[in-house]
């Protein structure tokens, strides 16, 4: 009976000891899953979106001069500033205070005040830029801008379409026109393009006029064809030969009368495209010790000057260009006229055998033709 009981007693033990081994591996498993299911529901993708999100919006981050926006006004005192318009007048040996908001900002100032060291201090303070010019004179007329600057890492470069300009005139009871290193100034008239005599006044309530040398008089001025800007001087809109010749601006102010510099205008008939040559040689094939033209030919218009050069076989050797230019009416007309360079080449030797090239060039640019020769023995027919 105690034996029984004993065996009951191990067996029991044994059932007991495996549940508790049961036990232990489900809470283990238990364990694992819940791990597994911890990390299954963190968004590892989704946290990777968003850290790209973030990084793209770094990248493309404005700057500060972007994020702020650029003014300017004119510093009259401590705390005590004025916004600038189009222009502004500040007299003569007064000291002229700019401040740009922004940053980083660049300034541009007339050409005289950029050379004249010591009396200009620009300063780039947190939020914004202050240019000061000391002991200022009529010749510090002109433009002022103040330029924002977009820059990525240490690239930086100015935003000309956001720019704050104003012309700032430096009036001086006894100078209407800024000063000039000469008393005479050749300004060329050019047939397609705008010219420009820059008579600068000092002052916006100076009354300008322009007059000729020579018969002597006032030039009219109609806003169309000849405009007048203070802040740039007298426009010639579409110069023709008539507006050539010496030209002065004159200046009154109350009592005061000055004239300017004298501008000598030369008129230019600037062609609208480069020349279109044709090239043409006497023929395609000559014989060894013939004689060989290749002539180049352009039209024109009137007062347009055409210039040629040529390339040739002979050249590789020393072989000297002799060459005959003429100009010729088109057809009768004075209007048009026909430039021709005519290559000559005497005794054909073997090595002028190849290919003629013509240049002709005007002051709007070149371009080029050619045409091939071939040199035969004397014995063989010739190709006309």
């Amino acid at each position: 009976m105690m034996s029984l009981l004993k065996l009951s007693e191990s067996k029991w033990r044994l059932v007991l000891s495996a549940l508790l081994v049961c036990a232990v591996v489900f809470e283990s498993d238990a364990k694992e899953e819940k791990t597994t299911h911890g990390r299954m529901s963190t968004p590892k993708k989704a946290t990777n979106k968003r850290q790209r999100a973030e990084m793209v919006k770094a990248k493309i981050k404005p700057t500060a001069a972007a994020q702020t926006k650029t003014s300017l006004t004119q510093v009259l005192g401590r705390g005590v500033f004025k916004k600038v318009g189009e222009t502004l007048s500040v007299q003569t040996g007064d000291t002229l205070r700019l401040r740009c908001r922004g940053k980083p900002v660049q300034w541009s100032v007339p050409l005289y005040v950029e050379e004249d060291e010591g009396r200009l201090v620009i300063v780039q303070q947190e939020r914004f830029s202050l240019l000061t010019l000391v002991n200022t004179t009529v010749a510090d007329t002109g433009e002022y801008a103040c330029y924002p600057m977009y820059c990525e890492d240490k690239d930086c470069r100015r935003e000309y379409n956001k720019a704050i300009k104003v012309f700032i005139f430096f009036p001086d009871p006894r100078e209407l026109f800024t000063p000039s290193s000469s008393h005479y100034e050749i300004i060329q008239l050019r047939s397609n393009w705008p010219t420009v005599l820059p008579c600068q006044v000092t002052s916006p309530e100076a009354k300008v006029t322009l007059h000729r040398e020579f018969p002597p008089g006032e030039v009219s001025v109609d806003g169309t064809e000849i405009s007048f800007n203070n802040r740039k001087g007298f426009a010639i809109h579409r110069p023709r030969p008539h507006h050539a010749g010496v030209l002065h601006c004159v200046a009154t102010l109350g009592n005061l009368r000055q004239s300017s510099t004298k501008y000598i205008l030369i008129y230019v008939n600037y062609p609208m495209a480069p020349p279109a040559p044709l090239v043409q040689a006497s023929s395609s094939s000559v014989a060894v010790g013939g004689n060989l033209r290749v002539t180049c030919s352009a039209v024109a218009d009137r007062d347009v000057f055409i210039e040629f050069n040529w390339e040739y076989p002979g050249q590789q050797v020393g072989r000297p260009l002799y060459t005959e230019e003429t100009m010729i009416p088109v057809g009768g007309e004075a209007s048009r006229q026909q430039f021709q360079s005519v290559l000559q080449v005497d005794e054909v030797r073997v090595v002028d055998q190849g290919t003629y090239t013509c240049t002709a060039q005007n002051l709007q640019g070149a371009k080029s033709v050619s045409t091939t020769v071939k040199v035969v023995p004397k014995s063989k027919k010739l190709l006309v």
